[in-house]
Order: structure tokens, then C-alpha cells, then sequence
């Protein structure tokens, strides 16, 4: 069923699902509504006059295969090809988690230049250049003009477009069937989950492995990274449902690793044959242990968020009240969701700052707060820094060194606030 909201422009609509988007099951419960947000990385241009987009965002558990997962589902193309500003390469720290994960997949599948990668969701080929670099023929796919566009200038061939299974049959009917599939951070953005596991299946090789990376669950509770959720990821992932979701079509998760990127993530080992090893089974018999197919881990997780959220208002509100300046760092996509649902706008941050040159001189959605360079923190030296990109925040404390020893205090938010002064880490 598509509704229309009254604050999205005309043309643009969500759809609100009537059943899971992995198994198909009706048993739909209710862990959260966060009222109607902006898009995340829907930020606003100075002059533009266009209402923006609002779309609630209401978080459900599928009884029956466990998959945790977003009620309402905006367009693909609303989120991701309207001048998307997402650039992988901007942090040096995702870009060494990639390296190092490409150059154990190049060891352990013994890759050469008569090998095939594929990657989906590609970004601006900041994984795939390091297969490149070792004359491995590598192939991205990616419906974002902008990135697709640098990965080419760059020397590696982009697809600009949606991965689907028909994209699949055609690579698959040319004879380009990929020794490794790489989809990192993409699997949750996908509207038809089993249609994108088919399509990986037509298109991996029969000895193939399909690499996915996918921020975890069980992390998301434990940390109460609530910000993560966003109209962008449709589901957060179990080990539990996605070793459903993967069989159902054909696929066996034959091993998982646990990285502590972005709040912490599984890395998925995903293959034809069936061999499943230990550190599958352990974590499904974790997940089991914690009941995370029933309600009772999830109303804890609301819980804690409420709390979190009650003393991140009052510390922020006390700082102002004695006359203290507060900038954010980071217009990340958990940005928007963090903002929206504390309700913090432009009489609590000044502005916010971030590397990414493609967002400088906008505005967040919403609450239009600015975003600057990163440059602007040595020049007006704010006493209080909110890092909105917590997942990143020994990098950014790292980097603004000099601001902290000068006296400068960083806000971490999660997975509980603290200031982070000179003699400290963020971490």
C-alpha cells in the first residue's frame, strides 16, 4: 500500500509492508517508532526553497525468521541516485578496514589476472582498486552517478545502476561469473532481499565465495546504536535470519568474522557448497541464548535509548545555559535519525563539520543546521565538539589533536555519553 505524506513533494511516496521482506511471514511486531525524519544524506542545498522529504520510520521484528527490519520502504531511486553525497574513500579508516579484508581475500582464493571480482555497491571503487593495484580484473556496480563517476576516471570499470537478478542473468549469460563477489554495506539498502541473494547466486562462481559485510545486531542492541536506523537500511541483520535468508535461495553462510567497523559489523563468507563451520553455529547458538527472536531484548534496547537520550539532552542543554559553543562533528547518515529523535537543532549546534567536500555548504535535512570544512574548528574553536560519527571517533579525536590539547572537549554520544578531554580517548 503507497501513502502519501503531506510533507513529501509531490510524486515522491513510501510503501508500508504487510509481511517480512525475507521469509514473507506475517507476524510483525513493533520495536520502535521514531515519528517521521528527514532522509538520511537527503542534505539541503543554501538556496533551495523545495520542501524536503519526511517519512516515518518504524522499526519491526519478524517473528518468525527473526529478521528486524524497517515498515516503511522509500523508492531506491529517492535514496540513493538523487546527487548522492556518500563517498567511501573519505575516511581513512574504512579505507584501511578494506584494504586489509581485499588482501586476505587475494591470499586465500589465490587471485590473479585470470580471476573475476565484482563488486555491488561499488561507491567510488575504494575496495576494488586494491584488486586492481595486483592486475585482477575487477567489475563495480553502483546507482549513484557521482561515485560510479569517479570510480571510472579512476580505472575502474562502474556499472551505474541497481544490482538486480536480471542484471545478474545478463553478466551470468555473457560468461562473467565472479570468483569473489564482494557487497559491503549494501545488503541492508536492498528493498528485494531474495531476489538480490538469487542474483548473487546466478553470477558467483560455482567455487566462488560472495565476501558481505553487514553492521550486526546484536552490536546494535548491546551499544544502543539506535542511529543506525534510517530509511536507508531496510534491515538489521541476525546471524539467525540471514542463514535463512541465504539457504532459502539456494546459498549456504558458511562462516562469519566479527569486525568493529561502524559500531561493529559481520563479515559473511557466503559460497554454493555447504560447509558450514564452527563460527556460524556459535553465534546462532549467542543469538538463541538471547532470545533475540522474541521482544524482550528489544524492549530493553528502548529502554536504554530513552535513557540515553534523556541525559544527552541534559547535558547538552546545561552547556548551553552556561554560555557554552557546541559544533557537531560529522553529517553522516546516523546523523539525521540522532538529530531528529532528541530533537537537537540550530539552537544546540552551530554548525557541523565534516571531511567530505561533497557536503560542505549544505544544510542537514530538517533541521537545517550548516555544514563546514573540518578547518573551521582551529579557526572558531567552539568549546564543545558533539561527534555525530561516533563510529569513527578515535580517528576524529586523533585528527583534532591539536584542538584538544588546546582545551578543546569532544562529545562521544555512544554507546554512552562522555567528553572526552586532552589526557583521554574516545575509545
Amino acid at each position: 500500500m503507497t501513502q502519501a505524506v503531506a510533507s513529501v513533494p509531490a510524486g515522491a511516496a513510501y510503501e508500508r509492508i504487510a509481511s517480512c521482506r525475507s521469509c514473507g511471514g506475517e507476524r510483525l511486531e513493533q520495536i520502535i517508532a521514531f515519528g517521521e525524519t528527514p532522509l538520511a544524506d537527503g542534505l539541503i542545498a543554501a538556496a533551495s526553497a523545495e520542501p524536503e522529504i519526511q517519512v516515518p520510520l518504524t522499526v519491526l521484528l519478524c517473528r518468525d525468521c527473526s529478521l528486524v527490519q524497517l515498515a516503511e520502504t522509500v523508492s531506491p531511486e529517492v535514496l540513493f541516485c538523487r546527487d548522492y553525497p556518500y563517498f567511501s574513500s573519505i575516511s581513512p579508516a574504512l579505507m584501511a578496514h578494506f584494504r586489509h579484508s581485499a588482501q586476505a581475500i587475494v591470499a586465500s582464493k589465490q587471485l590473479g589476472e585470470k580471476s573475476f571480482v565484482l563488486e555491488l555497491a561499488s561507491n567510488d571503487g575504494y575496495m576494488l582498486r586494491n584488486f586492481r593495484e595486483r592486475g585482477i580484473p575487477v567489475l563495480g556496480i553502483d546507482p549513484a552517478d557521482g561515485p560510479a563517476a569517479k570510480a571510472n576516471a579512476d580505472g575502474i570499470p562502474t556499472l551505474c545502476g541497481f544490482f538486480s537478478r536480471d542484471l545478474a542473468a545478463g553478466l551470468r549469460s555473457e560468461g562473467r561469473r565472479a570468483d569473489v563477489v564482494l557487497a559491503n554495506n549494501v545488503l541492508a539498502h536492498v528493498p528485494d532481499l531474495n531476489g538480490f541473494v538469487q542474483g548473487v547466486g546466478l553470477v558467483l562462481a560455482e567455487e566462488g565465495t560472495a565476501v558481505i559485510e553487514v553492521p550486526y545486531l546484536l552490536d546494535l542492541l548491546e551499544h544502543c546504536e539506535f542511529d543506525t536506523m534510517y530509511h536507508q537500511h531496510l534491515c538489521y541483520f541476525s546471524v539467525t535470519a540471514l542463514s535463512k535468508l541465504f539457504s532459502r535461495n539456494g546459498l549456504s553462510l558458511n562462516r562469519v568474522e566479527r569486525t568493529s567497523i561502524h559500531g561493529g559489523s559481520l563479515r559473511l563468507f557466503v559460497e554454493h557448497p555447504i560447509a558450514v563451520d564452527s563460527s556460524v553455529e556459535e553465534l546462532l547458538e549467542e543469538e538463541a541464548s538471547r532470545r533475540i527472536a522474541d521482544m524482550e531484548p528489544y524492549r530493553r534496547f528502548v529502554g536504554r535509548l530513552d535513557a540515553l537520550k534523556e541525559e544527552t539532552k541534559a547535558l547538552l542543554a546545561a552547556l548551553k545555559s552556561d554560555g557554552r559553543s557546541i559544533a557537531g562533528y560529522g553529517a553522516a547518515a546516523k546523523a539525521t535519525t540522532f538529530l531528529a529523535y532528541f530533537g537537537i537543532g540550530k539552537e544546540t549546534l552551530d554548525y557541523i563539520v565534516d571531511l567530505n567536500p561533497h557536503k560542505v555548504g549544505r544544510f542537514m535535512g530538517g533541521n537545517r543546521i550548516p555544514i563546514e570544512s573540518v578547518g573551521v574548528l582551529a579557526e572558531r574553536r567552539p568549546d564543545y565538539v558533539l561527534i555525530l560519527a561516533w563510529n569513527f571517533a578515535d580517528e576524529i579525536v586523533r585528527q583534532q589533536e591539536a584542538y584538544v590539547k588546546a582545551g578543546g572537549r569532544m562529545i562521544v554520544p555512544i554507546p554512552r555519553v562522555r567528553v572526552v578531554e586532552s589526557a583521554e580517548v574516545a575509545s
